[in-house]
């Protein structure tokens, strides 16, 4: 019978065994979070001007389409404009607090 020793690769404390942990921490920053947010926000407006214009040289089947494209676009920049002014709000919230 052979019995392995406690390797690396072993559970840690107040760690949940079932999920996946990256250790890369480089994949997982929140600048890193941040801007893969923000490029898919830009790609989903890019992609609603794309489809505008194509609508606009009537080369667009589907009306449909655009105007859902162009929801989405609306979507993901008031809940980006949101997200900033929450922050905002609170870094001046704690820029109030005295010490």
């Amino acid at each position: 019978m052979n019995i392995s020793g406690i390797n690396s690769n072993s559970i840690k404390i107040g760690q949940n065994p079932f999920q996946k942990v990256e250790t890369d921490t480089s994949k997982t920053s929140f600048s890193n979070v941040l801007k893969g947010y923000l490029e898919n926000v830009d790609a989903t407006v890019k992609q609603s001007e794309k489809l505008a214009v194509k609508a606009a040289a009537g080369e667009v089947d589907n009306v449909h389409d655009v105007t859902i494209a162009s929801q989405k676009a609306t979507l993901a920049l008031e809940l980006t404009t949101t997200i900033r002014d929450k922050a905002v709000e609170a870094y001046q919230e704690m820029m109030r607090m005295q010490i």
